[in-house]
């Protein structure tokens, strides 16, 4: 059966006194032969080697520790035997093995009873041996010597051993720190893998030496039908986004990322062209340690092919209904204009002329739904002429009044300013009557629209158009002129929308130079505010309308 250390310590211990007693019984017979004769030096060897066998046979790990000091005690005995025999031999050495043992293990009782033991047992023994004779003064010093050395063996393996204790004690401690912090980021570790592979984009994660440490189960999912072997992470060939050029082996994104590159948003192709191909979109950040020194990264990729798809079925969808639109609306002004050219009433005039501008307008609007959902850079056509944007203005509140006044939406127009420029009448009404449509469609019953009009600072015209309708939110804000956005407040109302309107208005104004923002806080209503430069633009060649067009 294995010892137990309790076991191995006593043993161990009394073996080093042991060895220590063969040394000394070997100079005693190579010194001194017939001192091995002597009963009480014989005794005290004997002793010494019979408590070693007791050491190593006595089961210690099921006795009481302090049983365990009897060991030491009775080799300070047979020490004294020893001692009282041959005083000479220097036995009185042998007395250190027991004084550090009892130090080390039974504190400072251990260590006094190690110190005075011996000192009573040297001093009574010198005395029966003096019992009828003066003690020469000569041995005293040696006498007193021996109390002081194991006092300051005793002292030093009490204190040292005191200083390990506290030691041990804090390493413990910091071991358990230790073992609870690597317990903690091992689950860390645990659930960032479960997050990381409960994701549905790929991410991949290296070191500062480009060494892959991390790789989740959709990216591995996610290269599989391109790459080649179990191991690829990324397909040995990518492509561009016209699906077609291969990115150049410098090029990839994932060789950029680890040479600490930022990605933000790059769209690749995996497949071969002519094959099922995927849509990657890819982001890359490098990690950056406390010294500020580059320490790997990270690299994202998602799947976006069927937004891409969506996208497309979208647009696709907005063309399919643009063409359809332009036909009858086409005949629609034709038929108006044939009829404004009969002889008509003047009532009857009027209402004809009214259908006629809107229809142009809404055959405008059906081009710019074409151009928005075309994937060509081909902006929208402009035509500059001399136009006063207050009379715009009168025309575009005159148009939306009576669908105002179902919800009892009253307008607030001071005098409006005339101001006079070269602008495309057509597309800033355009923007105007999209301004105004969003006052009252996002207005509350019996609201207010108040229109200002004015020259800025800089030759500027600057319109506000503000409602007292619902408002946005911030994050209603930040998006509002994406294409086909709407908020997700109007989303599943009665209110309808494209969600073009505002983005086309903006492409509007900025080829004008000017700039069209919305100033919103929920509940107290948005205010629009359109500002166009007033510059007379210098004609191409002649003077003509047609040769102020832009593109």
């Amino acid at each position: 059966m294995a010892r137990s250390s309790v076991e191995r310590s006593v043993f161990l211990s009394q073996l080093l006194l042991a060895g220590a007693t063969l040394v000394l019984t070997m100079i005693s017979f190579l010194v001194d032969p017939a001192a091995l004769s002597s009963p009480m030096f014989f005794a005290g060897v004997v002793a010494i080697f019979s408590i070693t066998g007791l050491a190593a046979a006595v089961p210690w790990r099921i006795i009481a520790k302090a049983w365990i000091a009897a060991v030491p005690i009775l080799d300070i005995l047979a020490i004294s035997l020893i001692r009282q025999d041959q005083p000479q031999l220097g036995a009185t050495l042998l007395f250190v093995f027991p004084a550090i043992w009892m130090s080390m293990h039974f504190g400072l009782w251990g260590a006094a009873v190690s110190v005075l033991l011996p000192a009573i047992l040297t001093w009574g023994g010198e005395l029966l041996r003096h019992s009828e004779e003066t003690i020469d003064p000569a041995i005293l010093p040696r006498l007193g010597v021996v109390p002081i050395v194991l006092a300051f063996v005793a002292t030093t393996v009490y204190s040292t051993t005191r200083k390990a204790a506290a030691q041990r004690s804090l390493l413990r401690q910091q071991a358990d720190l230790f073992e609870q912090a690597l317990q903690s980021s091992r689950r860390q570790k645990q659930t960032l893998d479960e997050l990381f592979d409960a994701v549905d984009f790929g991410v991949i994660g290296f070191d500062g030496s480009g060494r892959v440490n991390l790789i989740n189960r959709a990216q591995r999912q996610m290269v599989a039908p391109y790459a080649l072997g179990h191991d690829a992470i990324v397909p040995a060939i990518i492509y561009r986004e016209d699906r077609t050029t291969p990115y150049e082996e410098h090029e990839r994104p994932f060789q950029r990322a680890l040479l600490g590159e930022t990605i933000d948003r790059e769209t690749v192709w995996f497949g071969e062209p002519g094959q099922a191909q995927a849509a990657i979109l890819t982001s890359s950040r490098p990690v950056i340690d406390e010294r500020g020194q580059y320490d790997g990264g990270v690299i994202v990729f998602r799947d976006i092919t069927a937004e891409l798809k969506a996208v497309k079925a979208r647009d696709d969808l907005v063309a399919s209904v643009s063409h359809e639109l332009r036909t009858p609306l086409t005949s629609i002004v034709g038929y108006t204009e044939l009829a404004l050219d009969e002889d008509i009433p003047d009532s009857t005039r009027s209402m004809l002329e009214i259908t006629s501008r809107n229809a142009d307008r809404m055959l405008g609007i059906v081009a710019d739904l074409l151009t928005a959902a075309s994937e060509s850079t081909q902006t929208l056509l402009m035509v500059f002429a001399p136009c006063d944007l207050a009379q715009l203005v009168r025309d575009g509140i005159e148009s939306i009044r009576p669908v105002a006044s179902v919800s009892h939406i009253t307008f607030s127009t001071p005098e409006l300013e005339n101001l006079v420029f070269d602008a495309d009448a057509f597309r800033l009404r355009q923007v105007i009557d999209n301004i105004l449509s969003n006052a009252v469609k996002y207005n509350v019953a019996n609201g207010r629209i108040d229109v200002s009009l004015r020259a800025a600072t800089g030759g500027v015209a600057e319109l506000r158009v503000h409602d007292t309708g619902r408002g946005m939110t911030d994050s209603e804000q930040a998006h509002l002129f994406d294409r086909f956005y709407r908020a997700d407040s109007v989303r599943n109302s009665a209110v309808h929308g494209s969600g073009l309107g505002l983005s086309i208005s903006r492409d509007i104004v900025n080829q004008h130079g000017g700039d069209l923002r919305l100033e919103s806080e929920r509940g107290k209503g948005t205010t629009a505010i359109m500002t166009v430069p007033m510059k007379d633009r210098e004609p191409a060649g002649d003077s003509s309308p047609e040769s102020k067009a832009t593109v």
